[in-house]
């Protein structure tokens, strides 16, 4: 078998998600050349280096490719329009790829747009037959049929099926959506960035089964697009630095186990994503427990879940036993949707894929801002359609080496380390970004009122950053569940100055508080009585601390 060619992206972009008809310059044209202009900045070209674009989307009419393209240049490329359902901008991806691949071009666009309706989806050909009505029969055969939406009851009884066969909890999905609705708090793409409780939203509006309205993902008007190249365009172009290798890519379509094993979970394409996700890893030297940070398809929590074991990200049954450690967020096993995902970003059919594209590349690069994940090296992505097809994919940084260099020379350049928009150095290139991140997760999760026994402000100066550079957070635990802000404003009424390689056991109890003081690792400036309540809640939040000190 010969060995393929590599593939790279280049460059990406996309547009904010947005309710449907929110804005009234945003028909697709607009959203198209937004995404399209953006990818070619990043990949620093023009539209003219593009010799073949595939465009996907659900709703429109034909050639609706060509006319978002249009808005960019008309140059004679080939345009392939594309409709694979949820799926659809993956598989725009996927085509891509293989276009460069066949060595017919080096260079291709994949550009995914929607322009949706409001409320839940429906069918808009009533006088053919429905491609999801073989799903359709046999979950009214399992499970009954009722008035709720179709995807809602198709994804719920997937959910009543795993709480009854593995005992998984409401909780747990209503925690996959609370941890996707913080994450999407940092991503100024994002739909919705709000932050909720718990409690909030699993006493949100009930859609069907364990669903409430907080754990759907909403409809979406938005685009996004990825310029992929090969080996010889990239160095051609001196893109080594950006270049982001697609190091495998799959898709995989229902099995017969979909139809033939009267299963809820199998219905909504387990068997489908486990066999892309076996292909993908099977190509590649990795497994999925090397896998740092992933985008998957979480149209509704519980499919999130689900997906956890089908990806194998753990065995099955344990999706649940993953939530409760916090192996799905900063600090624990893998970071997922660190994007805020279908829930909270949203869910603008054609684009959806290639945004978790974006988010990934940004990641690997090092340039995801406040949603950083600290050192990811490893990205995977799922994208899955009802009716039914998947695309599974695995990322890594092309050439480690240059990309390497290229930070080390940006960091003479511009100091020690690279200032954000205020002039501050970026948070990401310390070890204590992760670890407030996390600190800020628990702060909300406390269901045992520990906050109460340390209220007040605290300042964390941590020194011996990256290249040297100091950086300061803010932890405020004055009122309600408290906050983190790095660079914040808020005066302190302690000061506590820590090097970022002490912080991690000093905060998770590792590191015994009054030693370090007196061996001056820690310094205290400001309320003395506040910082001896730091040591004293160590010794009553034992558990707590040691579940910490897990998800580090």
């Amino acid at each position: 078998m010969l060995k393929k060619m590599k593939v790279y992206v280049i460059g990406v972009g996309m547009t904010k998600f947005e309710k449907p008809g929110k804005r009234d310059d945003f028909d697709y044209p607009d959203m198209a050349k937004e995404a399209v202009t953006k990818a070619l900045q990043d990949a620093q070209i023009s539209y003219d280096s593009i010799k073949a674009a595939c465009v996907g989307y659900v709703y429109g009419d034909s050639t609706c490719g060509q006319r978002a393209l249009y808005e960019v240049g008309i140059t004679g490329c080939p345009v392939y329009n594309v409709n694979n359902n949820c799926s659809t901008g993956s598989t725009a991806l996927l085509m891509a790829k293989q276009i460069i691949e066949s060595g017919n071009t080096d260079c291709a666009l994949a550009l995914g747009f929607e322009k949706m309706e409001r409320g839940s989806l429906m069918s808009k050909f009533m006088d053919r037959t429905n491609p999801m009505d073989k799903h359709v029969e046999i979950m009214a055969d399992i499970a009954g049929i009722n008035e709720s939406p179709v995807t809602a009851q198709l994804f719920g009884n997937a959910g009543l099926e795993h709480m009854k066969k593995y005992g998984t909890k409401p909780e747990h999905f209503g925690k996959i959506a609370y941890k996707n609705h913080l994450h999407s708090m940092n991503n100024p793409y994002s739909q919705f960035q709000d932050k909720y409780t718990l409690e909030q939203i699993m006493n949100s509006q009930k859609v069907f089964g364990p669903l409430t309205k907080l754990q759907c993902c909403p409809t979406s008007d938005g685009s996004a697009a990825v310029v992929l190249a090969n080996e010889d365009f990239v160095r051609k172009h001196k893109l080594e630095f950006q270049a982001v290798e697609i190091v495998a890519m799959e898709m995989s379509t229902d099995l017969p186990s979909t139809f033939k094993e009267k299963s809820s979970i199998k219905l909504i394409g387990y068997d489908m994503t486990k066999n892309a996700a076996e292909k993908v890893f099977t190509q590649s030297p990795y497994k999925p427990t090397d896998v740092d940070v992933v985008e998957l398809h979480d149209c509704f929590s519980t499919n999130e879940l689900i997906t956890y074991e089908a990806l194998g990200l753990c065995a099955p049954g344990q999706g649940g036993k993953l939530v409760d450690a916090g192996d799905n967020t900063y600090g624990g096993k893998y970071v997922v949707n660190p994007s805020g995902g279908l829930i909270s970003k949203g869910h603008p059919l054609g684009a959806t894929g290639l945004a978790q594209c974006a988010e990934l590349c940004w990641q690997l690069r090092g340039q995801a801002g406040k949603r950083q994940v600290a050192k990811a090296k490893l990205a995977l992505q799922h994208n899955i359609g009802l009716g039914g097809a998947v695309v599974v994919a695995l990322y890594k940084l092309g050439f480690p080496e240059q990309q390497q260099q290229q930070q080390q020379k940006q960091q003479k350049q511009q100091g020690a380390t690279k200032p954000n928009l205020s002039g501050h150095p970026d948070p990401t290139g310390f070890k204590a970004d992760a670890l407030f991140k996390i600190l800020e997760v628990a702060m909300q999760e406390d269901e045992d009122g520990l906050i109460e026994k340390v209220r007040g402000i605290y300042g964390f100066k941590v020194t011996s950053g990256p290249g040297g550079a100091e950086g300061f957070w803010i932890v405020d635990a004055k009122t309600g569940k408290g906050k983190v802000e790095y660079q914040g404003k808020d005066k302190p009424d302690v000061t506590i100055t820590i090097n970022d390689t002490d912080i991690v056991d000093f905060i998770s109890g590792k590191l015994n508080p009054q030693k370090a003081f007196f061996q001056g690792k820690i310094k205290i400036q400001g309320n003395m009585g506040m910082a001896m309540k730091l040591i004293d809640l160590q010794k009553k939040a034992a558990k707590k601390i040691e579940l910490l000190r897990a998800r580090l």
